[in-house]
């Protein structure tokens, strides 16, 4: 297996969670909070989508999803453009609403776009440095699995937070 294989692979595992846990949802099961301070799924997919966003952008050197494809303005949301809900307060997890079809199209339009770096990602790619304010300097490499990793954390509380009391719909 390549390591380009091995990471579409945990993407896309990424990708079934957030659609599982976005499929036949309702509103207010995506803006409940869990135990009232809790995030609310909608804060959690909107994070990661923007996370892995705004990383893999980045890190290849291309737009974001979030502005270049329009979501910024669908979701309207009264935040900074290019805020990706890194150490939000409870009135700003509050502020982030969107509907399921919505959240699941931003995702989809983020994670197509890794998938497009991921297939043209060659192991020597890997080894460069896309950031250097950490010692030692972060390569690519360690940032996509740092994005998988974290993903895959907001992805998994979401689908919990989903199977709490109420939020399971048949």
């Amino acid at each position: 297996m390549k390591s380009n294989e091995l990471l579409l692979d945990a993407f896309g595992r990424i990708r079934e969670i957030v659609e599982a846990t976005l499929n036949g949802i309702d509103d207010d099961t995506l803006i409940r909070r869990p135990s009232g301070n809790g995030n609310s799924i909608a804060w959690l997919i909107w994070h990661l989508s923007r996370g892995e966003d705004a990383q893999v952008a980045s890190a290849a050197g291309l737009a974001e999803v979030w502005t270049s494809q329009g979501f910024a303005g669908r979701f309207g949301l009264p935040l900074p453009e290019r805020d990706t809900g890194y150490g939000h307060s409870s009135d700003e997890v509050d502020a982030v609403r969107a509907p399921g079809d919505l959240l699941l199209e931003y995702y989809d339009a983020v994670h197509r776009q890794t998938v497009d770096v991921l297939n043209n990602l060659g192991d020597d790619d890997l080894d460069r440095v896309v950031d250097t304010r950490w010692d030692p300097p972060v390569t690519f490499g360690v940032r996509l699995v740092s994005i998988v990793a974290d993903c895959l954390q907001h992805a998994g509380q979401a689908a919990y937070a989903r199977g709490l009391k109420g939020g399971v719909h048949a």
